[in-house]
Formats: C-alpha cells, sequence, structure tokens
C-alpha cells in the first residue's frame, strides 16, 4: 500500500470511528461505517440494532442503501466500504451483492466475520464478484472502543443497571 493510499484509508476510517462513537452514545454495538466514491463521503453509516429491534440494523447495511440512492443505482461499482469492524456473513454478501470495488475494515472479528475470520465471503471464486481487501487500519482506536462498550456493558450487567443495550451511555 502506498504511502498516499495508507493517509487516505486513515482519513477515511476515523470518520468511521465517529460514526461508531455515534452507535456507542446511543447504547448500541459501536461499529460505524462510510462509503466512498472518486476520494467524496457518498454513505454513512453506524449500528442501530438495539434502537431499532432489528437484526439486520448494521452499519454497513445503512451505508450501502444510502450509497445506492445517492448513486442512483444498486450497484456500486468505484465505491470503498471502510468500516471499523471485519463485517458479518450478512454484510460481506450484501458487499459482494452490492459490486463494491473495496473494502477497508479496522478491527478483525473473530467471533462473526466473515471476511478473513471464519468465512471469506467477499473472496469466494465461485461468486460473481469479489472485492480488494484491506485491513488494520486504525485496529487499535476501534478495538478500544469496542472493549470499552463491553466493558461497561458487563459491569451494568453486573450491577443490575441494565437489560439491554439501549441505556448504556445514560448509566
Amino acid at each position: 500500500m502506498s504511502l498516499t493510499q495508507e493517509a487516505t484509508d486513515t482519513f477515511w476510517m476515523r470518520y468511521a470511528l465517529r460514526e461508531a462513537e455515534k452507535a456507542f452514545s446511543l447504547g448500541e454495538t459501536p461499529v460505524g461505517a462510510v462509503i466512498v466514491y472518486q476520494d467524496q463521503l457518498i454513505a454513512t453509516g453506524y449500528n442501530l440494532r438495539e434502537s431499532s429491534k432489528d437484526p439486520t440494523a448494521h452499519a454497513e447495511m445503512f451505508a450501502i442503501r444510502s450509497a445506492s440512492q445517492t448513486r442512483g443505482g444498486w450497484r456500486l461499482f468505484g465505491c470503498t466500504l471502510y468500516v471499523t469492524l471485519e463485517p458479518c456473513a450478512m454484510c460481506a454478501g450484501a458487499l459482494v451483492l452490492a459490486r463494491l470495488d473495496r473494502l477497508v475494515y479496522a478491527a478483525t472479528d473473530p467471533k462473526a466475520g466473515a471476511v478473513d475470520s471464519i468465512f471469506h465471503v467477499t473472496q469466494e471464486p465461485r461468486l460473481n464478484h469479489q472485492l480488494e481487501v484491506s485491513q488494520g487500519i486504525l485496529q487499535e482506536d476501534s478495538s478500544l472502543l469496542l472493549s470499552r462498550f463491553f466493558r461497561q456493558l458487563r459491569q451494568l450487567r453486573r450491577d443490575g443497571r441494565v437489560v439491554d443495550c439501549a441505556r448504556l451511555e445514560s448509566e
């Protein structure tokens, strides 16, 4: 990766981390995503599963839907998705279906990651599209945010002050 590409990836991943902070402030698992086309931000998203009571309300899904609206079609050729956590099987599949060119993610997800950890959906040769993948950009920042969230959640549950994630920040 060139220095210019690394600087660009770092810039956009910082933006995705700001989206993840929005999720954290709502008591949601702090995952944020942004989609860039020709060096321009075209979509953002962050997790809202708890608030919306929707298992598909992942950061990547919001960003893909928004980017498709912005671009006027479901094919997102030329686009890069930056996300703070390795996508799950649903989101990795959506990236392939949306025909994104590139995925950049910060932290791996050994329990549910479907890009490099458990499955390799974005590189599956039997599918009609594969993505270029880069990982590890601002990994420590993303991992620290996730760790802080889950540490706070465990403490609130131990104290009996929260039944679900939806009230973290107010505690």
